[in-house]
């Protein structure tokens, strides 16, 4: 198993958040981020959002700490990126 955890830098809602990912399954994915609490609603297409109070619980638990574009890198390797569809662009008038 082999799940990754980038630092808090991304800011949300008032507080730091920090993003999960696998990079074998997202059965491997959702598993983990059961185990640390974190609800299914923090799943967002490829990757969990944790806050920064739960990545201490996230590492202990294994989750190896990698930067973002590594974490990113590791993801789209595997297979499991999925990116977030684009609104529709206005039409020229």
């Amino acid at each position: 198993m082999t799940v990754y955890i980038d630092p808090p830098n991304w800011p949300g809602h008032g507080r730091m958040w920090s993003h999960l990912v696998s990079d074998v399954s997202y059965a491997e994915l959702h598993a983990f981020a059961a185990r640390i609490g974190c609800p299914p609603r923090a799943f967002d297409h490829d990757h969990y959002d944790v806050p920064s109070g739960r990545y201490a619980d996230a590492v202990r638990e294994g989750a190896h700490e990698v930067g973002s574009k590594e974490l990113l890198r590791r993801l789209t390797e595997a297979g499991l990126r999925r990116r977030k569809p684009r609104p529709p662009r206005a039409a020229a008038s």
